[in-house]
């Protein structure tokens, strides 16, 4: 592989993976894109919960690859977690990595249930929407 080409790789996980966390982290905020959110946060458990028993609890494909390129560099990752990476990377901070990895751990829980619920609420807004523009379902009927 090209170094221009793992130089692209290398730029282009930094920005899909830092535009994914941070959807993650807001996406729920719009209910035009709260499915969306519910999808990116089941395909992040997925990874670090279906795919982290056999690879280890926190796997992350898309941290892998990344790290696999970077490898390819000759810039082999020094964190343990993508978020501390992405602190180190967008703040110069390098935090603990236990720090990290339990706030990472508290919100990404609290993001689940929230998607849930506001998916859950959205979904009966509809259907009570539905319902009262049905024939006959208005206050003259």
């Amino acid at each position: 592989m090209s170094q221009s080409l793992l130089h692209f790789l290398d730029r282009f996980f930094l920005i899909f993976h830092t535009v994914f966390v941070l959807f993650n982290l807001l996406g729920w905020m719009w209910k035009k894109t709260r499915k969306i959110h519910l999808i990116t946060i089941g395909l992040t458990l997925f990874s670090w919960g279906i795919l982290g028993f056999w690879y280890g609890f926190g796997y992350c494909f898309c941290t892998d690859w990344h790290w696999d390129v970077r490898r390819l560099l000759g810039n082999p990752p020094v964190h343990r977690s993508y978020i501390q990476f992405l602190v180190r990377e967008l703040t110069g901070i390098d935090p603990p990595y236990r720090v990290t990895a339990d706030v990472t751990l508290v919100i990404f829980i609290l993001l689940i249930l929230l998607t849930v619920w506001l998916n859950i609420r959205d979904s009966l807004d509809r259907k009570k929407r539905r319902a009262s523009n049905a024939p006959g379902a208005g206050p003259d009927a």
